[in-house]
């Protein structure tokens, strides 16, 4: 990898990214494109900033990264909630930015991973996205399309001949982000934005964090009685403290 670009690169886990990258030698330069404007002191001579939001039907502005050969997407938003809270008028920007903001990005830089050259390529998707999970009813859907998307389109190019994959990182909820209200803090990030490029680099197409540790054995509970691990996790949300019901 030599130039990457970071969709969501101006905070939380794809700042921590960034930030890990351009530490590295080999990397010449590191494009970060979000809705927030960079904080200055994140900003650095390898890092480009540009502002975009996601919901814009013009996405033009990555004809300017052709010179790119890895792409991170790590933009996205959800919020703990019950599906009766959520305004209705949430319900397309779910789907908007979660997975059609991520499909189109990937289909820009589509014929680079079609192609025998090396193309890195990872998205933050969730483990949401394969199973259920209340209070999250909107988001995990968003994410569960992601999914079935980047697993097929890496079908596709395998068959295709190329080496190139998506790479889907499923975390469960990460400390030291933005996300649902936190706050960014890199030196808790900074241990998985390293294993999240690792994998990127070693061009698989699955990474879930703490996988033995904790989402094999929820996994398997979902797939012996998703009626059962739903409502575990319902109560393990309440319980939790960060909802209120």
């Amino acid at each position: 990898m030599k130039r990457v670009l970071v969709v969501g690169g101006a905070n939380g886990i794809g700042l921590s990214i960034a930030k890990v990258l351009t530490a590295k030698d080999e990397i010449e330069k590191v494009y970060i494109v979000d809705k927030a404007e960079l904080a200055s002191e994140y900003q650095e001579d390898k890092i480009e900033s540009y502002q975009f939001d996601l919901t814009s039907d013009d996405y033009s502005i990555f004809d300017r990264f052709n010179d790119i050969n890895c792409l991170i997407i790590t933009a996205g938003f959800g919020k703990l909630s019950l599906f009766e809270d959520i305004d209705e008028r949430m319900i397309p920007l779910y789907f908007t930015v979660n997975t059609v903001a991520v499909i189109r990005v990937i289909k820009h830089f589509y014929d680079k991973m079609l192609k025998d050259e090396d193309f890195y390529c990872g998205v933050m998707v969730s483990i949401a996205g394969f199973m259920s999970s209340p209070f999250f009813s909107l988001y995990g859907a968003s994410k569960a399309a992601l999914k079935i998307f980047i697993e097929s389109v890496n079908v596709e190019l395998e068959k295709a001949g190329t080496s190139n994959r998506i790479l889907n990182v499923s975390p469960g909820s990460i400390k030291g982000t933005s996300f649902n209200q936190g706050k960014t803090d890199l030196s808790i990030t900074k241990s998985l934005a390293e294993q999240i490029i690792a994998h990127v680099e070693n061009k698989n197409d699955l990474f879930i964090p703490q996988y033995e540790e904790v989402f094999k054995h929820v996994l398997a509970r979902y797939h012996k009685d998703f009626r059962k691990e739903g409502l575990h996790s319902y109560e393990y949300k309440v319980n939790s403290g960060r909802v209120v019901k």
